[in-house]
């Protein structure tokens, strides 16, 4: 695998490099952000490195390993990792939850909250410390994917707790006083997996949304279509004011909620408004809403549908001869191309889609390329990325790109190609700050890209921040005219490549950037 120093290609960002003032944002008071579309208008760093310590704020290295997206409201910090374990470990089901003061990382206070149901460590899909918490001013509430959902004032004194089982990928948030989050009725098997034996369940065993009231833990409404675990519902307004969420039905592992397809939901009282069934569908992405209208992948298209009706009116596919601007030996060139249809109903990596303005990003599935879809248009268009970026101190920046000729040794038999995912400068080590290994599924040690979960895309004034599990991160302009190479505005890193894994989003306030490594709790910022 050739390693490609890209120093020349980004000669032309040498003018975006430096830190920008950036404004006051709201309180970015749930995983998804303060309008729960992962976006904030305010501007924020663009450049950095935890390698070369330049633009961090402040950091905290964390005991053990955690995956949620930091929540900040006012000047607190909230987030939650692994409890720490004391060997080498491959399951895990308690939780801490972490209070910290967002100027300066001070430990303000920690609470344990304990699991049932143990779940793969560090798992390159959630494990029991991915959901992120939920804040509204007074009480904060932490969901544990292993079994428990609790309350905290803001100085750390528990107000309620539930044994409720929740699915690692729920995005909870807050509307009308209820916290809304993904409930999950089937538990994981012994291993921390998920098995196959509950496709045929009846409707009592299906996964669904549930609203609890933020004062007291009380059940206010589950919702009547089911959900799949992995998709990531998103609460949003339609042009009438009506608060709603879109979810999905259909994936891996065998889900029991028919039929696949998505449903809207009243994030009212949690009734159906409309179902649109789509076999095949894989549906573990956001669902954005924009202008009456929602927007989605499946198979080899894009889809828009009506918000009101569930009706499909428009639809475009983003395989078939679309641009695509790639690296050619050392020159940045675009051609037309068609993408091969390698995995049927499998085209975008899981959760790494984000509708901005009317550009919806994604990233592939078989390839190491950002794509985007204007849905005004119908224009898709796609950008090579390098799959890893390998900092040290004193050295020039190097970068791993895409080898489709590189083959691995396979004993005495033939060689194999080596597959996007496990193409990288340093396969992530899995090692905790204390160098234990916290991993249950090896897929963890892989670049970010294939099959995995990605943390979701966020967005501060003009620019989109792609995080990968490698802890690469890539800053674009999202409204540029081309996406093309004059789009990237920087990559940057969240610490070494191999001992900076990742699995959250990044989120934002006035006081910096907030990033959550296997590590560490970053704040990049002056």
């Amino acid at each position: 695998m050739s390693l490609i120093r890209f120093d020349a290609i980004l000669l032309h960002m040498m003018v975006l490099t430096s830190v920008p003032i950036y404004t006051s944002a709201e309180d970015w008071s749930q995983g998804s952000g303060p309008t729960s579309n992962f976006q904030t208008t305010a501007s924020a760093p663009t450049t950095w490195s935890r390698v070369r310590h330049e633009n961090i704020a402040w950091k905290i290295t964390l005991p053990e390993t955690g995956q949620s997206t930091p929540v900040v409201f006012g000047d607190k910090l909230f987030f939650s990792t692994m409890k720490p374990v004391s060997s080498d470990a491959e399951l895990g089901k308690d939780i801490i939850a972490w209070c910290c003061d967002t100027k300066t990382g001070n430990i303000l206070w920690q609470r344990e909250i304990a699991g049932r149901h143990p779940l793969r460590l560090s798992g390159c899909f959630s494990d029991s410390s991915a959901p992120p918490a939920v804040c509204d001013g007074e009480r904060v509430v932490f969901v544990n994917a292993s079994g428990t959902v609790a309350c905290f004032d803001l100085e750390g004194k528990p107000v309620w707790s539930r044994e409720i089982l929740s699915t690692g990928r729920t995005l909870p948030c807050l509307h009308n006083g209820n916290v809304i989050f993904t409930r999950q009725i089937y538990p994981p098997d012994p291993d921390g997996n998920f098995p196959h034996k509950y496709a045929d369940s009846p409707l009592k065993m299906w996964t669904q949304l549930n609203a609890l009231d933020m004062k007291s833990g009380e059940t206010v409404w589950v919702s009547k279509c089911g959900v799949n675990m992995g998709c990531l519902p998103l609460l949003q307004k339609l042009e009438d004011g009506r608060s709603v969420m879109v979810v999905g039905r259909g994936g891996g592992h065998g889900p029991p909620e028919k039929p696949e397809g998505i449903s809207m939901v009243n994030a009212e009282d949690g009734a159906t408004l409309w179902t649109l069934p789509l076999d095949g569908f894989m549906s573990t992405m956001t669902y954005s809403l924009r202008n009456n209208q929602i927007h989605l992948f499946h198979q080899d298209e894009h889809l828009s549908v009506d918000a009101l009706t569930g009706e499909i009116v428009s639809q475009v596919s983003i395989l078939k001869d679309v641009p695509v601007c790639r690296l050619l030996e050392t020159q940045r060139i675009t051609q037309i191309e068609t993408i091969p249809d390698k995995k049927k109903g499998r085209m975008i990596t899981q959760g790494s889609n984000l509708l901005v303005g009317s550009y919806h990003y994604f990233r592939s599935y078989t390839h190491p390329y950002l794509g985007r879809v204007n849905v005004e248009t119908g224009v898709v268009e796609y950008l090579e990325l390098p799959l890893q970026l390998a900092r040290t101190v004193g050295q020039p920046d190097q970068y791993q790109w895409y080898d489709p000729s590189a083959m691995s040794p396979n004993g005495k038999k033939i060689p194999k190609p080596v597959p996007i995912n496990l193409q990288s400068i340093a396969a992530n080590d899995m090692k905790n700050s204390r160098g234990l290994v916290v991993m249950g599924d090896k897929r963890s040690q892989g670049n970010g890209w294939g099959h995995i979960a990605a943390p979701s895309p966020s967005v501060a004034g003009d620019h989109l921040y792609i995080p990968v599990m490698n802890g690469t991160v890539y800053v674009l302009k999202w409204n540029a005219k081309t996406l093309d190479e004059t789009a990237i505005v920087s990559i940057n890193d969240l610490g070494p490549a191999g001992q900076s894994w990742t699995r959250a989003s990044l989120s934002f306030s006035e006081d910096g950037i907030f990033a959550h490594t296997i590590r560490e709790l970053i704040c990049i910022g002056e």
